[in-house]
């Protein structure tokens, strides 16, 4: 690992999930020194605990934070808005490994649906064309199942009931990934053993992360200097407006400052806002490359919902792969059904704690302990789908409730869309059907989880008054300031979205990198 001065200039990267730990890795293996700020740990596989609880306190973001809105979120889990990752990888050692494209029309989302009432929908300045060959290239560096090549997972019981209900009622479109789990050994991974516990934390590295991958691969160059455990507190520019430095706190609690030629922020759509507007100046008053008001705004989480369908006989939904299946035929774009946008139905199970604790939150007595009692018959999916954006629903700054450092914590504000609302209950009914053609004995539809998939507050825009950085994810009022994670997404799609952020950090790498060349950074 390269160690690097304070005083030396260099890209400075904060986070290290699928948007930092690519640039990172593009970057450096190009030779360009970089410094990465994560705020979390270094975890290594064999850190990894191999229990749910244990797991999420050992990774989870657990800083204090606070919510408002008519989501139940902020019923159920007003201090956990979002269910992400505080360590060296992100969240790409959390995720489920699902990689689906953004559609060619859900680039489109504002020419496509049209003034959806109290939706702020914007078309993306960049197109699918733009993005497909960005896409093979992150399919290639995950290696997505089902792509380029690559075999399929083996079906696992959750997927064969999932599957067959699927082919009763008349859907075509549906198997067992993409997924960014190795079904054969593959770039130094291997084999996925089936063991049903690869959703938080992989000890058997056979599911992609930047942990596993780009980070280790970016220390090799020599030109990374990888800074766990230091959290960025505010970005600081000259007087011409370039962003010139990053200021820090170590594990111990002592205020740094790096040095920066350029600043890369991908500390995901909670923190990268939240970070933007605590580097308030003279010269941006309202917040870092705040100009246009739209920081923090436009947050977008998926319309997510799941069900949970019982059997009389054993389905065993813990076995193999966590997320093992998708059925894709309600992604498209179809007015028709009473909502703009689509959404995938994925195989999802979670172990008994876990169940106990999301399956209803707030449920006791024998209506909760007929579900668990029914643990080894159930089988489980998880509806996501596009939300639409909505200019309030947005991260600010809560200056009433501070953080360990006396920093003021983010405040979640959202509000499901009538848009949402409509697309959860076809997906709740389109489960019953499937679960039903299958011979369920009753289905539970359990409400959304804190965020998993967090988009929005960055957006990309063709014009500077409508989002906060262009088409490279170059804030519009700082040349030398991009952001790097999924926040810069202009609308959400229906596709999880770690495929997208990582196609789009190789295509910003790949533009940082000329306009280096060029003397431009």
């Amino acid at each position: 690992m390269a160690s690097i001065a304070h005083d030396d200039p260099v890209v400075v990267i904060i986070g290290s999930g699928a948007g930092g730990g690519t640039m990172a890795y593009e970057l450096t293996r190009n030779g360009v020194p970089c410094v990465v700020l994560e705020a979390g740990r270094f975890l290594t596989p064999d850190d990894y605990e191999n229990d749910e609880w244990a797991a999420f306190g050992q990774m989870a973001w657990l800083d204090m934070r606070t919510t408002s809105g008519t989501w139940r979120v902020a019923k159920d889990f007003p201090n956990l808005p979002a269910w992400i990752v505080k360590a060296v990888g992100g969240s790409t050692t959390h995720w489920s490994g699902a990689t689906p494209r953004i559609m060619a029309h859900e680039f489109k989302a504002r020419t496509t649906y049209g003034a959806v009432d109290g939706a702020n929908l914007l078309d993306w300045p960049i197109t699918l064309d733009d993005l497909a060959p960005w896409y093979d290239k992150a399919e290639q560096a995950i290696g997505s199942t089902h792509r380029h090549g690559r075999p399929a997972l083996p079906a696992n019981n959750n997927y064969k009931v999932f599957a067959n209900g699927a082919e009763r009622v008349g859907y075509k479109y549906y198997a067992t990934g993409p997924y960014g789990t190795n079904a054969e050994p593959y770039d130094g991974r291997p084999a996925s053993i089936q063991d049903g516990f690869n959703f938080q934390g992989d000890k058997n590295t056979s599911k992609w992360s930047t942990a596993v991958r780009e980070i280790p691969r970016a220390l090799k160059t020599g030109k990374l200097d990888l800074r766990p455990e230091c959290h960025a507190v505010r970005i600081t520019h000259d007087s011409t407006g370039k962003v010139d430095g990053v200021e820090y706190l170590d594990a111990a609690g002592s205020l740094h400052k790096q040095a920066a030629r350029v600043v890369c922020v991908a500390g995901n759509s909670i923190e990268s806002p939240r970070l933007l507007l605590m580097s308030a100046s003279s010269l941006h008053p309202d917040g870092l490359a705040n100009s246009s008001g739209q920081v923090g705004r436009n947050y977008m989480r998926h319309m997510t919902g799941s069900a949970y369908a019982r059997f009389d006989q054993p389905v065993r939904m813990y076995r193999g792969e966590t997320m093992a299946g998708i059925i894709a035929d309600e992604a498209k774009h179809d007015p028709n059904r009473g909502f703009a946008g689509g959404y995938y139905m994925e195989t999802l199970s979670l172990g008994p704690a876990f169940l106990a604790s999301f399956i209803e939150p707030g449920e006791w007595g024998r209506s909760f302990t007929e579900k668990m009692d029914a643990f080894l018959n159930t089988a489980g999916m998880w509806i996501v789908g596009e939300d639409m954006p909505q200019e309030s629903n947005r991260i600010t700054l809560d200056d009433e409730v501070k953080d360990a450092h006396g920093l003021p914590v983010p405040h979640v504000h959202f509000d499901d869309h009538p848009n949402d609302v409509a697309m959860r209950e076809h997906g709740y009914a389109a489960a019953d059907a499937i679960y039903g053609a299958v011979g369920s004995t009753g289905v539970h539809h359990t409400p959304p989880y804190p965020s998993t998939h967090n988009l929005g507050t960055c957006r990309m825009s063709e014009k500077p008054e409508d989002g906060v950085v262009d088409k490279w994810g170059k804030a519009h009022d700082v040349p030398n300031l991009f952001v790097s994670d999924g926040s810069v997404m202009t609308t959400g799609a229906a596709a999880n979205p770690t495929l997208t952020i990582v196609a789009l950090a190789m295509r910003q790498a790949d533009h940082i990198l000329q306009e280096m060349s060029t003397g431009q950074l």
